[in-house]
């Protein structure tokens, strides 16, 4: 049993700008216990509609469509959407792709000519949480990240939500600021905490106060 089988059933939408690409994927996947393809969506616009009434649990998204590229879309998902998990889908193996993607909130990064139980296994990680890489990928990744600060993994929506937080802002503050729910800035404290492998709030806090950019 993979992962994907062993959980209720997910909600997935594809969004890729070629329907012969969607037609593929939604091939792959409609046969898989436990896996809900829900939608479709050819570009942006259409992405953060389904994403809206639909509700996913996962995006699937490629990486290189017309129009907004998807590492952008990514990013848009993540200040909006924080509770849904992000999968890239290429077929550029650049390794600066990967980084930008994960810093847009992307959760794993898979290479389009992986084979089907390669992407079902990717989408069973990411949906319980972990993050998933094409093989050749996790390695150089890993390399990449050991450069990082905690503070170079946030997305520019974490940043901003710390720097709140360190001038004492509640989470209905920061919401009513940014025009975000109570629950979406919630979430983003909750991976704030995760990616700083920080526990308590007051931990938090404390770190936000520590590491506060100035304003110009």
């Amino acid at each position: 049993m993979n992962e994907a089988t062993s959980r209720a059933a997910a909600k997935i939408i594809l969004v890729d700008d070629h329907p012969l690409v969607r037609d593929g994927l939604r091939l792959r996947l409609e046969g898989v216990p436990n896996l809900d393809v829900a939608g479709e969506a050819g570009n942006a616009d259409e992405a953060l509609a389904l994403a809206e009434t639909v509700a996913p649990d996962l995006v699937l998204m490629d990486v290189g469509m017309n129009g907004m590229n998807g590492i952008t879309l990514a990013g848009i998902f993540h200040e909006r959407f924080p509770a849904i998990r992000v999968l890239m889908l290429s077929m550029h193996d650049n390794i600066e792709y990967v980084m930008q993607a994960v810093r847009a909130g992307a959760s794993g990064y898979v290479l389009k000519d992986s084979p089907a139980t390669e992407i079902v296994h990717a989408i069973g990680a990411v949906l319980n949480g972990q993050t998933f890489f094409s093989a050749g990928l996790a390695a150089r990744m890993i390399q990449a990240s050991a450069m990082q600060t905690p503070l170079e993994t946030l997305t520019p929506r974490e940043r901003d939500i710390l720097d709140l937080l360190a001038e004492g802002l509640s989470s209905k503050q920061i919401a009513q600021l940014n025009g975000l729910s109570v629950r979406t800035v919630e979430t983003h404290r909750l991976n704030l905490k995760r990616k700083l492998d920080i526990d308590g709030q007051a931990e938090l806090i404390k770190f936000a106060v520590e590491h506060r950019r100035r304003r110009q």
